[in-house]
């Protein structure tokens, strides 16, 4: 059986999808990018502080599943620019500190021209 989580505390789905599903024990969170939830726009400022963003949306995810950052088993990373790597890290350390499996790419562009997404998989 499959659960959707949905939380005010982070941006709303921009499109047909659920922010996460839990199923079987895990929760499988989609993309979230440095949207303010109170108000819907976008963070402005560099990587460090769209990261800052997306991590207290990602945290709101997870603890609208009860379940935190130290249960994450798997991020997907993306990023605008690959120069932006080491700052991006320096703000993704503070939150994963259980170093859960990585990926981290560049992408082209992202959705709203943001400079970072990030999708996570959790154990409940």
């Amino acid at each position: 059986m499959l659960n959707v989580i949905a939380t005010k505390e982070a941006p709303a789905a921009i499109g047909p999808y659920s922010q996460a599903i839990v199923a079987n024990n895990m929760l499988f969170a989609s993309g979230q990018i440095p949207i303010i939830p109170a108000t819907g726009e976008i963070a402005q400022g560099d990587i460090t502080v769209q990261a800052e963003q997306v991590m207290k949306n990602v945290g709101a995810i997870l603890a609208a599943a009860n379940t935190k950052f130290e249960n994450v088993v798997k991020t997907t990373c993306f990023l605008a620019d690959m120069a932006d790597f080491a700052p991006f890290n320096a703000v993704y350390e503070k939150y994963f500190t259980g170093k859960p499996a990585r990926s981290c790419v560049a992408v082209k562009q992202l959705p709203k021209n943001v400079l970072v997404e990030v999708e996570v998989i959790a154990v409940l």
